[in-house]
């Protein structure tokens, strides 16, 4: 990161351009402290997943800066090392003595430029480093027990961010296995509509507010389907087509395969996309203040859209490859849709549609608690069974029935005793649920983030607490979470670093502050 220079040629903005931007350079500099130390460089890209080899050219007569180009694109290497080639591999050796520095940088950035020495990569080291520093001293993080874990999760959300459009990826990777060997393994780098809301809520309660409008801008630039809604994920550049394929020759981590490029599940029909968006407008209204005229037309469309589709089956949040089912958390995201379209119809001024959806809202609620709760009054998955499902964690965090209600209670004690292992929550019992796919899967790390929260709402602050400390004890060396987290061998599953996983970490993490506050004011 550094100051902006000028338009960005490499990767074009359609958000406002601020005032740093990212040079497209990675930058590495090492020192000897004491003694001496052998110094080894290799760079050795892998062009399109690894089908094409890199080839070499030295670009200077000195030997300090070298072109790799493979499958239509060029980086260049820089280094103050010289540079041998050894087929698809740069290599460089160099041993520095006490107080001795070196630098090496590999740029995709417009006519591919370079640190010039090993002052320019430091500088360039520091600038970014100040960036950083900077941009976290402008969120609110408070002063508590938890400001470092909210720390590392607002960097984290925000290195997950790609400034030029304002997209939010879902993780950093792909095909990095839920079943170490099996086939639960996705690819995660794209935007999920469902997390619009999770994002908008982390962003703003961090105050980091451009952050979120240009998350909001972003969604309400993406094309909707022919019948006008969202699909469920995209491009981080708005694109639609996410067509899936595999690539066979490469085994995957620990053998699981297939390897996957794209996600089959970005044309499936999930009911809850439309609540998500619609949530997220809502919580942007309140804290801008105003409903922007282009996001209108999306209000609209997403109500229809949700009123139309409520009644009918779908995959679920979790995605699933088996049958259409009638889920809860499918039904309850239809209702918080229509109840978010309802109360910005009454900030627009919009009586009428303010009404009509209003009624719909409440007819949705009826048919949920008509056929979605058990016989021991606990929320179901979907409609035709009384296995458990996290996801139905959402009735409290959306507001769907107070945490005092006996429902509410119910669900959150079955999640926490019977959809558990350790303490650390699954998302579904996977023989109990028809989702396509062989295999067990670890704990989902989202859910249990979520459970925390629910907790505080039903007033179980010691038990919110300690599942809290729990999670936090699990955190990679530099404070990431993955998607999963598998009990047995303690260790993260999934694609990494998760976004889900760290928006509801701030989430939960905002309740048990806000409770801790109340207790001190009220005390």
């Amino acid at each position: 990161m550094g100051p902006r220079q000028g338009p960005d040629t490499v990767t074009p903005h359609t958000r406002p351009p601020a005032d740093d931007d990212a040079e497209h350079l990675l930058v590495r500099t090492v020192e000897c402290l004491e003694g001496s130390v052998e110094i080894e460089l290799v760079c050795e890209p892998a062009f399109d997943y690894g089908r094409e080899a890199a080839g070499w050219t030295l670009v200077d007569d000195a030997g300090h800066s070298a072109d790799a180009a493979g499958a239509g694109q060029t980086l260049r290497l820089s280094t103050d090392m010289s540079i041998g080639i050894e087929g698809s591999s740069a290599r460089a050796r160099h041993v520095l003595e006490k107080g001795e520095q070196a630098f090496c940088a590999l740029s995709w950035a417009d006519g591919l430029a370079c640190p010039t020495d090993i002052a320019d990569a430091a500088a360039r080291i520091e600038a970014t480093v100040r960036f950083w520093r900077n941009w976290l001293a402008r969120a609110r993080i408070p002063d508590h027990p938890l400001r470092h874990p909210l720390e590392r999760s607002a960097l984290t959300v925000k290195g997950l961010t790609y400034m030029p459009t304002g997209a939010t990826v879902a993780a950093l990777t792909t095909s990095l296995p839920e079943t170490p060997g099996g086939e639960r393994n996705w690819d995660y780098r794209y935007t999920w509509m469902r997390d619009s809301t999770f994002t908008l809520q982390a962003l703003h309660y961090l105050l980091l507010d451009w952050e979120a409008d240009e998350f909001m801008q972003f969604v309400a630039d993406v094309e909707p389907t022919e019948d006008g809604s969202l699909q469920i994920m995209y491009g981080i550049d708005g694109r639609r087509d996410l067509t899936e394929s595999t690539r066979d020759e490469l085994s995957g981590y620990e053998g699981a395969h297939p390897v996957r490029i794209g996600n089959g599940a970005f044309d499936q029909r999930q009911n809850d996309v439309f609540g998500a968006v619609l949530d997220a407008i809502l919580l942007h209204t309140r804290r801008s203040r105003r409903l922007p005229r282009r996001l209108w037309p999306l209000v609209r469309s997403q109500a229809e859209g949700a009123i139309a589709a409520w009644r009918e089956p779908d995959q679920g949040i979790w995605e699933a490859r088996g049958k259409p089912q009638h889920y809860v958390s499918s039904k309850l995201m239809g209702w918080v849709a229509l109840d978010r379209a309802a109360k910005l119809a009454e900030i627009r001024g919009e009586e009428v549609l303010q009404q009509t959806w209003a009624a719909t809202a409440e007819e949705i609620k009826a048919d949920i608690l008509a056929h979605g709760v058990s016989d021991r009054g606990v929320l179901r998955q979907h409609y035709d069974t009384d296995a458990l499902d996290a996801s139905t964690l959402l009735a409290p965090l959306f507001g769907f029935l107070p945490g005092s209600d006996e429902r509410i209670k119910n669900t959150v004690d079955a999640i926490a005793s019977e959809l558990s292992e350790n303490g650390f929550v699954l998302r579904y019992v996977t023989g109990e649920t028809d989702d396509g796919l062989s295999g067990k899967e670890g704990t989902f790390l989202i859910c249990s983030f979520w459970l925390v929260s629910a907790l505080t709402i039903v007033g179980e602050m010691q038990r919110a607490t300690d599942l809290m400390e729990r999670l936090l004890r699990i955190a990679s060396p530099l404070g990431l979470y993955a998607e999963e987290f598998e009990v047995d061998r303690a260790r993260h599953l999934g694609n990494f670093p998760q976004a889900f996983s760290h928006l509801a970490l701030i989430e939960a993490a905002a309740r048990i502050i806000l409770a801790d506050r109340l207790e001190e004011w009220t005390g």
